[in-house]
Parts: structure tokens; sequence; C-alpha cells
């Protein structure tokens, strides 16, 4: 077996999970364009195992733990998703990066304890029953 058609194959897929990366704004195909990348460095760990004749088939064996690690992250990845999705309506990253607060926006609390709104810090909200 060649070596070049796996490695161009993974340099494609790679290139690809990159580019999903940088261009998307949603988050969900942010996860995915990852996981394209993990799988294009399973296929080069396969290959080389393969490749080298390793008896030991440590590729094949980081594969596994790769795959492990991928599928944690894909589930604690959309876990926060699903969350950031329900506690602010999108799961658009340049939405959820403007919904930052600001050190000028209202309600800020700057270092010195005093705020640039009317609510003063010291009190609290009672509850009547």
């Amino acid at each position: 077996m060649h070596l070049v058609y796996p490695a161009v194959l993974a340099a494609l897929l790679f290139a690809i999970g990159v580019y999903g990366v940088l261009a998307r704004r949603n988050a969900i195909l942010v996860l995915m364009s990852v996981e394209l990348m993990l799988n294009a460095v399973n296929l080069n760990l396969v290959a080389f195992d393969v490749w080298l004749r390793d008896t030991l088939h440590a590729g094949q064996a980081l594969t596994l733990f790769t795959i492990a690690v991928a599928a944690a992250e894909i589930g604690i990845g959309l876990a926060i998703v699903l969350m950031v999705h329900r506690n602010k309506g999108t799961s658009d990253i340049d939405r959820l990066r403007d919904t930052a607060e600001h050190p000028d926006s209202p309600g800020h609390t700057p270092s010195d304890g005093t705020r640039t709104d009317d609510t003063p810090t010291g009190e609290k909200a009672e509850a009547t029953a």
C-alpha cells in the first residue's frame, strides 16, 4: 500500500476541518469541523501504523484513545452549546461574542465598587411573603 493516498486524503480532510473552524458561525458546525480534523489524525495514525508494520500496533491504539477523547469532547461540547442556546437563544458564535458584558455597558461594576447605573451595590431585594 502506498502511503501517499491516505496521507493526501488526511491532509484534505484536515484542511476542510480548519476551513470549517475558521469560516463557520454556528457552534455545532464548528464542533463537526473539529471532529473532521480528529478523523484526519486518526487516518494518519492508522496509515503509518500499517506502513511501518508495527508489531504493537501503537498507531491503532492511539487511534482508539483519540476516538474516546473525541467522543467525550463532542458530548461536553454539545452540552455546552445546548445550554448556551437555551440561555441566549442562539448558537451563532458572533452573536455570543457580542452579548458579552463590556466595561462601558450599563450595570458594570468598576473595581472601586461604584456602579454606572442607579442601582446601589449594597442593597439586596427583600422577599416578602
